[in-house]
């Protein structure tokens, strides 16, 4: 019965952190703490024995939604949008240097002249 009344006092908590102020948020570990508060200060002292951090964040594990499988499934691309990705334009480079070479030639650039320069 003990067992029992402490898991339920107990919540988890995911703590995230950043060390600096531009840069990304990660997850860095999971604590059991009774509340926000204390789940707080747990990630904050367990922080001051291994490195800095700009800031910390500590989420209730249960609020943390993560899709399901069927919602998942929405991710998957529906057809074929090669052109949003940037391999789909590898092609350009050749085709410019193409039209460059083919722009100035000597041939052309003398046609200009027309027949005053010898």
């Amino acid at each position: 019965m003990e067992q029992k009344n402490k898991v339920q006092f107990y919540e988890e908590f995911q703590v995230f952190s950043r060390k600096s102020p531009t840069a990304p948020v990660q997850e860095q570990f999971t604590l059991l703490a009774p509340n926000h508060e204390i789940a707080l200060v747990m990630a904050q002292e367990n922080f001051m024995r291994r490195e800095d951090v700009y800031d910390i964040w500590v989420v209730k594990r249960s609020d943390i939604r993560s899709m399901n499988a069927e919602e998942r499934e929405s991710l998957k691309r529906i057809d074929n949008k090669d052109y949003r990705t940037t391999k789909g334009y590898g092609y350009l480079a050749r085709i410019w240097r193409e039209v460059e070479q083919g722009m100035l030639d000597e041939a052309e650039i003398l046609s200009w002249s027309k027949g005053r320069v010898k």
